[in-house]
């Protein structure tokens, strides 16, 4: 599984997220599916890239500051 941690740069606030499996998947926890929209918005990006993700509430832009496997 990959690790993506990123920078929510409107609000300032780090975020860590687990890329996993549908079935292992626990937004509580940080670990989403790789499905997902926003996984699949952090999949192929690299440290120091910015992802704007189209979130319900909005739009959400997030600086990627480490990406580990």
């Amino acid at each position: 599984a990959a690790t993506v941690r990123v920078l929510n740069v409107d609000t300032d606030e780090e975020v860590t997220y687990q890329l996993v499996g549908q079935h292992e998947a626990d937004s509580k926890a940080g670990r989403i599916s790789y499905l997902s929209p926003l996984a699949k918005a952090l999949i192929g990006r690299e440290e120091g890239d910015e992802v704007v993700f189209k979130a319900p509430g909005g739009a959400r832009t997030y600086e990627i500051l480490d990406v580990s496997f």
